[in-house]
């Protein structure tokens, strides 16, 4: 109410938070008039589920986008080191399997954990669902056995020989400094993001080419 301008017979509010519902509404306010007068307001609520959409669709920004975490973990960075998982014990025998179920097992999304030794997939077969692989299938090649065989889509924004160049800097970027390291990387051959999340609790969302367009010197600047 406070912000209605006295000019207009009828305004319609941001949208907002009700109260009542607790849900995203909007609330429209028309002046009424008697003779001429302003004699009061009439106000209806609406509720965002029943509107059509007004606003252009959300989509995700294509650019490189920089996201600090919690102040307490970055206030505490140079007094940790990086500890060794059984992952980065096993580093290479894993990153192929993880191209390998990209490539040709029709998974599109993976988000690796380095410190828990741990993957997490979405496939093509079961797009609405997640599924955890623990250390002891990464590091066995059968895994790939466990999930049927599916062509690369050719709607994929990822090239598929882009698939390993962006696991190998992944595992620079694990292993350029045992201060600020990654602890997690996803790739989304779909919208072409890759994930990164550090020991400093940073994170970035980069497109893929230009992920891979950066050289060592500029991560390890980072």
């Amino acid at each position: 109410m406070t912000q209605l301008d006295p000019e207009m017979d009828m305004v319609l509010s941001e949208a907002y938070i009700s109260l009542r519902a607790n849900r995203p509404s909007v609330t429209a306010i028309q002046k009424v008039w008697q003779d001429r007068e302003h004699v009061g307001y009439l106000g209806a609520d609406f509720d965002l589920r029943n509107l059509p959409i007004t606003k252009d669709i959300y989509t995700d920004p294509s650019r490189w986008r920089q996201i600090k975490g919690d102040p307490a973990i970055r206030g505490q960075v140079f007094q940790q080191r990086r500890a060794t998982s059984r992952l980065d014990e096993h580093i290479d025998q894993v990153l192929p399997v993880l191209e390998e179920l990209i490539t040709d097992n029709g998974v599109f999304h993976l988000k690796l954990h380095f410190s828990s030794s741990r993957a997490t997939v979405w496939t093509l077969d079961d797009p609405y669902r997640y599924q955890v692989i623990e250390y002891e299938d990464l590091v066995d090649p059968n895994i790939c056995l466990a999930f049927p065989h599916r062509d690369y889509p050719p709607d994929a924004v990822v090239p598929k020989n882009s698939i390993k160049p962006i696991f190998e800097t992944f595992k620079h970027l694990r292993y350029a400094d045992d201060t600020i390291y990654l602890r997690a990387g996803s790739i989304n051959i779909f919208n072409g993001i890759v994930g990164l999340n550090f020991s400093c609790d940073g994170s970035h969302y980069i497109p893929f080419d230009q992920f891979l367009a950066k050289d060592s010197e500029f991560w390890e600047g980072m």
